[in-house]
């Protein structure tokens, strides 16, 4: 299996932004996505215990930098669960190594040193456990699993681009602002499968405000006040997706590709914002508050012909970021 079919297999929505990513943007992304993957299944991986999680993490960022052999981790996931697509990733984590390898020495240089960095972050949180007390507390989980990858991408836009890489500087707090804001959506659109594995990522000081517990979040006789809690999360996402519009803004308008590839994910996050707000859908284990296909198809057609525009992106992010349109 070829690194493009494992892209497809384990995220289809960033697929469609990272293919149209030009030329060797496009690999290297595919690349950086997919050894976040294979950080990803041993982070969130149910099968392990949090100090076997941690090892294998380690044994992971050491892999990275060369210091062990790729086998030392792949060993031990032959039995993995392949009906999740990460564990597929892992297991093919030999492969995805060698297409680093043919990459550019300095894009192979930028991939592995957040890749590491974010890898690092996820073991020290996964050691810490499910404890997140403040809105300072989750910006830091997210930022060591999203924001990094903002700051990784940002990176590679200014390799590839001279006109990104004169701003790269102006840009980088928008680009850890861009990573915030889609993991802010993921954790809402999560809230429930988070739960069910032992993990509550909403700040303890928002379930206090509201004088409930993270089991009481899922009750329905504490709806009303789940529903604040809710709202306070949305408007959090909403914060930091109004900087990754910004970021988007920032890129030049004839990159189309590398716009796309960054207008994709952002204005699916907006939408599906704007579909988990306020709906009690989001602690439902029945149901799920999430975009339809046709809304995805319908996004990616409008970006297409109209990304280049400011105009349109500021018009078009506010149309997606109402229920009912």
């Amino acid at each position: 299996m070829n690194s493009r079919d494992l892209l497809r297999i384990t995220s289809r929505t960033f697929a469609i932004g990272i293919e149209r990513l030009p030329g060797t943007l496009c690999d290297a992304a595919t690349i950086a996505y997919l050894l976040l993957r294979v950080s990803d299944y041993l982070e969130d991986n149910q099968e392990m215990d949090a100090e076997e999680k941690v090892a294998l993490l380690n044994v992971w960022v050491n892999i990275l930098r060369e210091d062990e052999i790729v086998e030392t981790l792949t060993g031990k996931l032959t039995n993995a669960n392949t009906e999740n697509p990460d564990a597929i990733v892992a297991q093919h984590a030999r492969e995805i190594l060698l297409h680093l390898r043919s990459l550019p020495y300095e894009v192979q240089e930028i991939i592995i040193g957040h890749v590491v960095n974010s890898t690092q972050g996820m073991a020290r949180w996964t050691e810490q456990g499910p404890n997140v007390k403040d809105e300072k507390d989750l910006d830091d989980y997210m930022f060591e699993v999203a924001g990094r990858v903002g700051y990784l991408v940002t990176q590679l836009f200014a390799w590839y681009s001279l006109a990104i890489r004169r701003k790269e500087k102006e840009i980088m707090p928008l680009a850890r602002e861009f990573g915030l804001g889609l993991q802010t959506v993921n954790v809402i659109r999560g809230l429930r499968e988070d739960f069910e594995r032992g993990w509550v990522y909403v700040p303890k000081k928002f379930l206090a405000d509201m004088g409930i517990s993270k089991e009481q979040l899922f009750d329905p006789e504490h709806r009303e006040q789940a529903l604040k809690v809710l709202d306070m999360m949305t408007d959090k996402a909403e914060r930091h997706l109004a900087h990754a519009l910004q970021y988007v803004k920032s890129l030049p308008w004839w990159q189309h590709g590398i716009r796309l590839g960054c207008i994709f994910p952002l204005m699916f996050a907006i939408r599906t914002l704007a579909v988990c707000r306020h709906n009690a859908q989001v602690f439902s284990l029945k149901s799920e508050a999430k975009i339809t296909r046709n809304e995805v198809k319908k996004i990616v057609l409008n970006s297409t012909l109209w990304g280049w525009s400011n105009i349109w992106l500021d018009r078009y992010y506010k149309s997606l970021n109402i229920i009912g349109d």
